[in-house]
């Protein structure tokens, strides 16, 4: 495994340093073979880090800045982008929304970089405002604060004064893990005192979460699940959960059924 780490990196490298580059050079670039080389880029491509091109390949449009949280955004590719796609089916032009910094939220920002919609979206991920920041129709506003490298976001105490002053139609938010006690967690006291503020300044609250994330504990209660309105997870959730989440008065959607 390290060594298909190593290998990625340096494609992702050679692109951001060269740019476009033929299917060929980019093999003798990295050393590898032609088969492994396509194999590589496919995998690229379907993260969404690299764009194939006639005869070769570039860096995808927001792809240029490594991201901490790379490998927790492999995980559960396929749902995140089917919950992505459906968060996207929710979104009404000229409202102002906020984006969190999650990477299932991500994979929305990058449907609406492809389908644009003229809306303000306020987001404290880096990765996302870089996914947005060159759709003309979608103004993008960034919070000020500290940098949380692990999640390529934006936190502290300056991050939640700035919420305060805000209003949202609507949230897109993920969650670490939501517990057998129905309450949202996250890793990080940071995070989930911004996610809590976020929660609180937003009129149309949608959970974004694979179904794995179901039935397990983090480190720090962000709050209780009953404080979304909507919750989108793909169609592996266990029904148990799907009749608990409707105890709660939450709107259940189905990603990919």
């Amino acid at each position: 495994m390290p060594m298909k780490i190593d290998r990625l990196t340096a494609i992702r490298q050679h692109l951001y340093a060269h740019g476009a580059t033929p299917i060929t050079a980019l093999a003798i670039a990295v050393d590898a073979s032609l088969a492994t080389l396509r194999r590589d880029l496919a995998a690229l491509e379907s993260d969404g880090v690299i764009e194939r091109i006639h005869g070769g390949a570039r860096l995808a449009q927001g792809a240029n800045i490594e991201l901490a949280f790379e490998q927790r955004e492999r995980t559960s590719f396929t749902e995140k982008r089917q919950i992505g796609a459906l968060a996207f089916s929710l979104l009404r032009p000229n409202t102002t929304i906020f984006l969190d910094s999650g990477t299932t939220v991500l994979q929305l920002a990058r449907r609406l970089r492809l389908e644009p919609l003229p809306l303000t979206a306020v987001t404290n991920g880096l990765p996302v405002a870089t996914e947005l920041m060159h759709v003309p129709s979608v103004q993008v506003i960034v919070l000020g604060g500290e940098l949380r490298r692990e999640n390529a976001s934006i936190v502290g105490p300056h991050a939640e004064a700035q919420l305060d002053r805000m209003h949202f139609d609507q949230l897109f938010i993920g969650a670490g893990a939501i517990g057998d006690d129905a309450t949202i967690y996250t890793m990080n006291l940071a995070e989930a005192a911004l996610n809590a503020r976020m929660l609180a300044r937003s009129q149309q609250r949608v959970l974004l979460a694979d179904a794995g994330k179901f039935g397990h504990l983090s480190s720090h209660v962000v709050a209780p699940l009953a404080g979304v309105t909507d919750l989108i997870v793909d169609a592996e959730l266990p029904a148990p959960w799907r009749r608990r989440v409707g105890e709660l008065g939450v709107r259940l959607r189905l990603a990919g059924a």
